[in-house]
């Protein structure tokens, strides 16, 4: 039986955060009213003329940039002649030979755990097409044309990924640079990021690339490593068989958790491509490359250096913070503010993400990070206990009054004078007589229990250090006795 291996390269298409279209000014938005950002130049009309969006080049050599690519001085637009049912002009504006990038890499965790460098052969500027929608109607489809001619980066890998692991891992990080970067929105459930995988299989050790065939327009991860390892399997029966396999192009039915047939797959010259000559070349000038290098924000992995090296946090603690870029900006601010980076960070991770769920929308959070600052400090300084923060944190997503005011207005503060403190350690010394001794014998997990019963009599609002080494002072006493 012979063992195969897996070889995979990658076409990423990720739609630029433009405010207007690749070659007119009608709107880059999701979401509107079908067919009411379109106008004579994205519907085709003759005589219309393309006019390049500036920031959706600046935006694609800002991508070049983070990828380590070269960026060309010298590149142009070609005519990709394809039938496209919704793209009027029936070709799409793409480009061929001469990219915006070319040659750069970006580096991910191997399957061995090792870092491993992913070769990246282009980026490039393209169009996208409409939308073709099918369960609107009885019989026929309908077609909205609002997508059409929204600026496309088009990302190629070499073929570098050997296990659908990898090529997981690479989309959860390029996603997050592009994100970072504000390149792309990365909001795959609204196709403004589509994975191809392109796979093959070889016999184990051997070095020629077996048949290519690509998967389509895959929206999200987890479907895109379902799809790797299914192609995986699917091939090694069509050989185990006898079965020859050819160049094609594969739809991928998450819903059954298998490929299947679209079209056999062109090669380039397919496509007929050709200089289009109503774009003049594209010349980027070595003073922009510069000027977009030198003000480019923060990437991921510079700022999880960083929020260790600063703050003292633990790698595990800035992988979670860093996973979006909001949530690092809302941890930094909250920080700041309460001058405690540990407690801030644990509020942020907890509580915070906790109400977040999958969200990754911070800017319209109920609490900004100066409040919550505020309430952390109000911990630290020991005016209230972890326990009433999170009461405190629940009333605060629906009032906007600050910590201090809501704290003051319940009546939440910690109780500190001894008296009180010392009369419920003394209540359960006397209810719990079995875990003093459990406790004086040397079982000291038996004093959280203590501890957390006290705290419940006095409703959370107890002085947490003093609770505890009153409780303690008194267990001696009685081990005295």
């Amino acid at each position: 039986m012979i063992e195969y291996e897996l070889v995979i390269g990658i076409e990423i298409h990720a739609q630029l955060s433009t405010q207007t279209k690749l070659f007119c000014s009608c709107p880059n938005n999701f979401g509107d009213i079908p067919n009411q950002n379109t106008c004579p130049v994205c519907l085709a009309h003759p005589g219309t003329l393309p006019v390049i969006n500036r920031t959706a080049v600046e935006k694609t050599v800002k991508a070049g940039i983070a990828f380590h690519c070269e960026i060309n001085s010298f590149s142009r637009f070609a005519r990709k002649n394809y039938f496209y049912p919704d793209l009027p002009k029936g070709y799409q504006i793409s480009q061929y030979e001469s990219p915006v990038c070319s040659n750069g890499y970006f580096e991910i965790k191997g399957s061995d755990g090792l870092p491993k460098r992913i070769r990246l052969r282009r980026i490039h500027i393209e169009e996208d097409a409409g939308k073709l929608m099918h369960e609107t109607v009885k019989s026929g489809s309908l077609v909205d044309l609002n997508r059409a001619g929204t600026p496309l980066m088009e990302m190629v890998t070499e073929p570098d990924f050997s296990s659908a692991d990898e090529v997981y891992d690479f989309l959860v990080r390029l996603r997050r640079i592009l994100r970072y970067l504000n390149v792309c929105d990365g909001n795959m459930e609204e196709g403004s990021m589509r994975c191809e995988p392109n796979i093959s299989i070889r016999p184990k050790g051997s070095t020629q690339l077996g048949t290519k065939i690509e998967l389509k327009n895959i929206n999200s991860f987890k479907a895109a490593k379902r799809g790797i390892e299914f192609e995986f399997r699917r091939q090694i029966l069509c050989l185990d068989m006898g079965e020859k396999l050819c160049q094609e192009t594969r739809g991928w039915d998450d819903n059954k958790g298998e490929s299947f047939l679209m079209r056999t797959k062109e090669d380039a010259h397919d496509y007929r491509y050709f200089p289009d000559p109503d774009l003049q070349p594209l010349r980027i000038p070595e003073s922009l490359i510069k000027q977009i290098s030198e003000t480019m924000e923060e990437l991921p992995d510079a700022r999880k250096d960083r929020l260790v090296k600063v703050y003292g946090l633990s790698e595990n603690d800035v992988e979670v913070l860093c996973s979006e870029k909001t949530h690092a900006e809302y941890f930094e601010k909250t920080a700041e503010r309460c001058n405690d980076p540990k407690l801030a960070a644990n509020w942020v991770m907890g509580e915070v993400l906790r109400v977040l769920k999958n969200d990754s929308n911070l800017e319209s959070f109920p609490i900004q990070p100066d409040r919550l600052g505020m309430l952390v400090s109000l911990i630290k300084q020991g005016k209230i206990s972890g326990t009433i923060a999170k009461k405190v944190f629940e009333l605060m997503l629906k009032n906007p009054d600050s910590p201090e005011k809501i704290v003051s207005e319940r009546g939440l503060s910690v109780v500190g004078d001894d008296d009180s403190i010392l009369k419920v350690v003394q209540e359960i010394i006397a209810e719990f007589p079995d875990q003093i001794t459990q406790y004086l014998s040397g079982k000291e997990k038996v004093f959280g229990f203590l501890i957390g019963n006290a705290m419940k009599k006095m409703k959370g609002k107890a002085d947490p250090a003093k609770l505890n080494q009153m409780m303690k002072d008194e267990i001696e006493k009685k081990k005295n006795m």
